[in-house]
């Protein structure tokens, strides 16, 4: 069975710094691309970031950039979400997605299999 879990959410000051986690099991997380997807009441679910199965490229939202990166041990079998500088508009639940054997990374939901149950991330003073 695939699976995937978040981690590494919780409450930060703006400024602050979080590292988010995304665990895999059942399957072998580097023959995946994943991507980070947030969500907030009322708005649609938007990508993040991800990285791909076989290159290692990446893709952020433009929002991001610079300020979070994404990073895959295969060791673990765990993709990180790193988050500096973080902003109250980042304040969002935080999920992981997987999907098979992409070369390149997209960040469109209907693009990935597997989803984590999220990871609840707020950014207020």
């Amino acid at each position: 069975q695939l699976q995937l879990v978040e981690s590494g959410g919780g409450l930060v000051q703006p400024g602050g710094s979080l590292r988010l986690s995304c665990a895999a099991s059942g399957f072998t997380l580097d023959y995946y691309a994943i991507g980070w997807f947030r969500q907030v009441p009322g708005k649609e679910r938007e990508g993040v970031s991800c990285i791909s199965s076989s290159s290692g490229s990446t893709n952020y939202l433009d929002s991001v950039k610079g300020r979070f990166t994404i990073s895959r041990d295969n060791a673990k079998n765990t993709v990180y979400l790193q988050m500096n500088s973080l902003k109250p508009e980042d304040t969002a639940v935080y999920y992981c997605a997987a999907v098979g054997f992409q070369e390149v990374c997209v960040m469109a939901i209907g693009g990935y299999d597997y989803w984590g149950q999220g990871t609840q991330v707020t950014v207020s003073s």
